[in-house]
């Protein structure tokens, strides 16, 4: 369950966080889903409150889904990008995070290249902290609200076989999945070839496949993970071309899921890379809906850090390598 505290948690990782945890968050988003299909979709709970974005990487979908999110709960906004910030000066990190908190900021949205800075932030600032994606490591709410958005369409995860598929090694939304998805009862196979996966995945409760076509009709859901063209200069793949005729989702590919199964990606699509525009466009396809349920999910853990005086029970343990080990 999620625990009270007598100052402001945060929300570092999936990683320790249990069923009943997830399931708590995911119900509390049922409540902020119905307050998006109002008239007037905000409510009064943060009034009073601030909500600062400090982003180190370029991002849509995260940084406008949080900013909606704080908005809509009523809280005022800080938005840090670091193009064009004091960093060109010189400026550190810590002071980055001690001037956005001298500014009044109650929970801090932070997203940064490296593995483990939102833990970091956590120990220099009193502000809540919000993970929104940290090198390889972990992006807890995007895991939040693709379970929502399972959960939504199915029900519950309990038996579902979920295929992620792609460039697994450098995903901090497949380490994140994975540990969401299972601790909700999914079983997950990891699709990929040999040098898109971690060196070790002994510790990973999933399975592990080399090929996407024997799976298809087996899966209730496929989620595509969007393929950075870095890879082939870095060696890892020979082409995209070559990776999309292996493991992208054609619309070839599409018709042979089942009726009822279900088509992610965390976006922005490559299309004809990872997915082809039919597929995404598919009657299957919810990817519109994740960034629907992404304000959501993103209202329900504002609410829950800071305006009920609780706190998830974990704030996400500690990021391991990024070449191995646990997700």
């Amino acid at each position: 369950m999620v625990t009270t505290k007598p100052t402001n948690g945060h929300l570092l990782g999936i990683d320790g966080m249990s069923r009943s945890d997830l399931e708590e968050l995911l119900e509390l988003t049922d409540t902020f889903a119905e307050v998006g299909r109002r008239p007037i979709p905000k409510v009064p709970a943060l009034r009073g409150r601030t909500v600062a974005t400090v982003f180190f990487e370029n991002s849509t979908r995260t940084r406008m889904s949080f900013d909606t999110a704080a908005r809509r709960l009523s809280a005022d906004t800080i938005a840090f990008a670091a193009g064009g910030s004091s960093l060109s000066k010189g400026e550190s990190l810590r002071d980055t995070v001690e001037v956005v908190s001298s500014y009044g900021a109650d929970a801090m949205v932070i997203r940064h290249p490296m593995a483990g800075t939102a833990h970091r932030v956590a120990g220099w600032t009193d502000a809540a902290v919000i993970n929104a994606g940290d090198g390889c490591h972990e992006h807890p709410t995007q895991a939040l609200l693709d379970c929502y958005t399972l959960r939504e369409r199915r029900g519950a995860l309990d038996g579902m076989r979920i295929a992620i598929v792609g460039d697994v090694r450098h995903s901090r939304v497949a380490r994140s999945n994975v540990l969401a998805f299972t601790a909700l009862g999914a079983e997950v196979v990891l699709v990929a070839p040999a040098t898109l996966l971690p060196p070790a995945v002994e510790g990973w409760p999933v399975t592990v496949a080399h090929e996407l076509d024997p799976l298809l009709a087996g899966l209730d859901a496929v989620y595509l993970l969007r393929m950075q063209q870095e890879r082939i200069t870095e060696g890892l793949i020979p082409s995209i071309r070559e990776y999309a005729a292996d493991f992208g989702l054609s619309a070839e590919r599409a018709a042979r899921l089942p009726d009822d199964a279900l088509i992610l990606h965390p976006g922005p699509t490559n299309p004809g890379v990872e997915i082809s525009a039919v597929a995404a466009a598919d009657h299957r396809s919810v990817i519109l809906d994740q960034v629907v349920h992404g304000v959501s999910v993103r209202m329900a853990v504002l609410f829950l850090l800071l305006g009920s005086g609780r706190s998830p029970a974990s704030t996400g343990g500690s990021p391991t390598d990024e070449e191995g080990g646990r997700p």
